[in-house]
This record gives C-alpha cells, sequence and structure tokens, in this order.
C-alpha cells in the first residue's frame, strides 16, 4: 500500500488476505447480530463506529494480538488501518481498554459463537464445504498482567501458564480447522492454563474421517472416537525415526517406540 512519495511497494500477504476476508466475511450480517446489544449515543461518550470494533476483533483473532498489541499494530500497519477503516487524520486508533470492553461485550452476550456460524453459513451458501478432516490447535493470547486499573486486580477470566520455561498471562483459544479449506468451523475460547486436550471433542464436528493436531493432542485416540465415530487418530507422536511416518498416528496403528524411548528421539509430523 503506497502512503507517500514511494515509487516501489509490494502487495504482502497480508495486503492479500485482508482483501479477501474484505469479501468473504458478511459485515452487515455479523453487525446486525450485535447491534442489539451494542451502546447507542447519549449522554455519555460516544461510541466507536460497530463495524470497526468488529473488525478490530477480527484482526485480533487472525493475528493473535492481544488488546494493547493491536492499537499499536494498526498505529504501524497502514494495510491494517486500511482494512478497519481508520484514517488517523481524522480520528486515532480505538485505545486497548476500548477494544477490550467491545471483547467482553462479545463475551458477555455469547456472540462469538453466533458469528464464527453466520460465516460458515455464508461461505457454505456461497459454495464453499466443510470436508472430514479437521486440525485442531491452540494458541495463548497473551494479556498485561499488571493491576494498575480502576479495580485493582486482573482479569479474572484470564490466567497464567506455563509454555517450557516461559510463564504466561492472558486467554487460550483453541480452534478446529477444516483441514481442506483452511476455514475455521470451530473456535473456544478459554482461560490459559485450561489444557488443549480438554477442550478437544468440542473442536470435533463429529464428520471427521481424519483429525491432526501437534504433540499436545498425543494420546487421545478414544476421545477422537467418542467425537468423531470413523475419524483415525493422525495427531503427532514422539518416535524413534525408523520410517518417515513416524510422526503419523491413526487408528490401529501403532508407532516404532513410543516418547521417551530414548535421548535419540525426535519429533516429527506429517
Amino acid at each position: 500500500m503506497m502512503t507517500g512519495f514511494e515509487r516501489y511497494t509490494k502487495k504482502t500477504r497480508r495486503a492479500i488476505f485482508l482483501e479477501e476476508m474484505e469479501q468473504v466475511v458478511p459485515w452487515a450480517k455479523l453487525c446486525g447480530l450485535i447491534e442489539p446489544h451494542y451502546p447507542k449515543p447519549g449522554n455519555g461518550r460516544r461510541p466507536k463506529e460497530l463495524e470497526k470494533m468488529l473488525r478490530i476483533y477480527f484482526l485480533q483473532q487472525w493475528f493473535n494480538l492481544a488488546d494493547p498489541a493491536v492499537e499499536e499494530a494498526l498505529y504501524d500497519s497502514a494495510s491494517l488501518r486500511q482494512f478497519a477503516g481508520i484514517d488517523l487524520g481524522g480520528e486515532p486508533v480505538p485505545d486497548e481498554t476500548t477494544v477490550c470492553k467491545f471483547r467482553h461485550l462479545l463475551e458477555e452476550h455469547h456472540l462469538g459463537e453466533e458469528i464464527l456460524g453466520t460465516v460458515n453459513l455464508h461461505l457454505q451458501a456461497k459454495g464453499v464445504r466443510i470436508t472430514t478432516g479437521t486440525i485442531v490447535d491452540a494458541t495463548i493470547i497473551h494479556a498485561p498482567s499488571s493491576t494498575k486499573n480502576r479495580d485493582q486486580s486482573r482479569d479474572p477470566e484470564m490466567h497464567q501458564t506455563r509454555k517450557g520455561k516461559q510463564w504466561y498471562f492472558g486467554m487460550k483459544a483453541h480452534v478446529g480447522v477444516d483441514s481442506k479449506t483452511k476455514i475455521i468451523h470451530t473456535a473456544v475460547a478459554t482461560a490459559a492454563n485450561v489444557s488443549d486436550v480438554a477442550i478437544l471433542p468440542d473442536l470435533l464436528h463429529g464428520e471427521e474421517t481424519r483429525v491432526w493436531g501437534d504433540g499436545a493432542y498425543q494420546g487421545q485416540t478414544e476421545v477422537i472416537r467418542e467425537g468423531a465415530p470413523r475419524a483415525q487418530d493422525y495427531t503427532q507422536r514422539r518416535c524413534r525415526y525408523k520410517r518417515s511416518n513416524c510422526g503419523r498416528s491413526s487408528v490401529g496403528e501403532e508407532p516404532d517406540e513410543v516418547e521417551g524411548a530414548s535421548e535419540r528421539s525426535s519429533t516429527c509430523f506429517r
């Protein structure tokens, strides 16, 4: 995106993705879902435009941005501002508190699932179908751990967790992604300390024939079977490298060596 007197530019993958989402997401329908719950102009502070806040919320989900991070990203990136409809010549970027309040509004009225369902129905009406393969994954959404706010406390819906040797504070997004179209068909938000496997059954739509996931989901064959009876477990496992498909684990197949067999164990995923 050209923003000044530059002679050269290149359309980035992020810009291409945002252009596609501009056309794919039914913004008017989603705003219609939220509008009955959204604050109306009155004597207090005038609320930000609904669609603008919704677009910022989507940017947070797509690019894994916490409230302070999305505010900074919008100031930093012209392509993100263009997508959100923000002109710095006439208005500032909504601050992190405003973004946080909008997110809490959606959570309070359980609108997240309705939004996802509306998008999926819209895509199916356009001829995009959910197939029989699901990729499951989870990611931590960071949040400030500071208690220097009005209530002098942390957000009660968030929690701290450790990943490796690093501690994080915030929430965790668990998603089920269609293996063919890469469309998210299921999303669940929890505190960061909730384990990935605890939400696994909720990420399956039940018609899967194959389920993929990283090492956090290993050993969950029975859980996958209960949620999707015809599904094969293709989640990652650690094993001694003997064959090229060592990371592939399906129902009825046993790996060469289980995790911890020796110090030479390696992780591979297919």
